[in-house]
């Protein structure tokens, strides 16, 4: 049996949506849902363009990510699957990221760095290989550390509903 986990998930901090239009996916998300624009993220290393829109308010806000390749034939193709993945609030990502290694988790290559909106981030790959046989069956997952606010507004939550 696996030690006791160190770290918690929060909930959920965005979902990221690939199409090869993304004006088409902002008059969807934007136009037709009320989603709120916030602001734009380009990296030709990541191959994106994308714009971070918004769902909620204050620590309990979750990002909808409307994202376009740059280059459709380049990897990664960020618009196939069109859910591209999901993030979670994670309240201590580095021990987190520990954790699951000794476990046998697959994370995509660049580790813990900065992500597009400023938080601290690392994938787990969809795939588990022999060195790390765990992925995460399919689906790309974004861990994010939560910032204190978010996470004292959960903890907040959790007091109150014990």
């Amino acid at each position: 049996m696996p030690s006791p986990r160190p770290f918690q998930v929060l909930g959920v901090q965005q979902i990221a949506v690939g199409g090869l239009d993304k004006e088409k996916l902002r008059r969807f998300w934007v136009d037709l849902l009320g989603l709120e624009y916030a602001s734009s993220y380009r990296s030709e290393k990541e191959n994106v363009d994308e714009d971070i829109c918004e769902a909620g308010a204050g620590p309990f806000k979750v990002e909808v990510d409307l994202m376009q390749p740059i280059d459709p034939e380049s990897r990664p193709k960020v618009h196939d699957p069109a859910l591209n993945h999901v993030g979670l609030w994670i309240d201590d990502l580095p021990a987190a990221v520990d954790w699951l290694g000794q476990q046998g988790v697959r994370f995509t290559p660049g580790g813990i760095r900065a992500g597009a909106a400023g938080f601290d981030v690392c994938f787990i790959h969809p795939k588990g290989n022999e060195e790390s046989p765990q992925g995460s069956e399919g689906v790309l997952v974004e861990l994010v550390q939560a910032p204190a606010e978010v996470r004292e507004a959960f903890a907040t939550i959790a007091r109150a509903s014990a």
